[in-house]
């Protein structure tokens, strides 16, 4: 990576998936990040594909959708600067739940499951964080589709 600014590390800081990282660690985990542009409309990942990297959004707006029987695709969330996804493929090492499209232009970073199994190696304590902070953030999601599933449920209990 080409940038390592004090701008950079302090947008890192305030991510879910950095929090609580020592400014050596912070400093390990931004050297192995990939940048990777992307366009208005890219598909950033395709749900089903093979996946061994997440990402962190620097800048843009992504939409995530699933794929329905009939064809068509459902609007699962928006992405904002901040945000990360794909980590569940690095824990899982199943392919892709969700494809993944720029709705505004993008920068992301990216990083992989053989850097993160690098950082593993080279900074035990670190990990352990950066895993506390995906599992946190998992969590949240799983509250936020539990509220989601309640919600229908009681409309569709109301429309009875």
């Amino acid at each position: 990576m080409a940038v390592s600014s004090p701008d950079l590390k302090a947008f890192l800081l305030a991510t879910p998936f950095f929090g609580g990282l020592s400014d050596a660690s912070l400093d390990l985990l931004i050297s192995m990040l990939g940048v990777r542009e992307f366009e208005r409309g890219a598909v950033i990942v395709a749900e089903g594909e093979a996946g061994r990297s997440m990402f962190v959004v620097h800048s843009g707006t992504l939409e995530v959708s699933e794929r329905l029987e009939s064809g068509g695709a459902i609007h699962m969330s928006s992405l904002q600067p901040g945000d990360f996804f794909g980590e569940m493929t690095l824990l899982e090492m199943q392919n892709r739940s969700a494809t993944v499209i720029a709705e505004t232009p993008a920068l992301l970073y990216e990083l992989t499951a053989q850097q993160l199994y690098a950082f593993y190696k080279a900074d035990i304590r670190a990990y352990v964080i950066v895993m506390q902070n995906i599992n946190r953030e998992l969590c949240r999601r799983l509250r936020r589709a539990d509220a989601r599933i309640k919600m229908l449920e009681m409309r569709e209990a109301g429309a009875r």
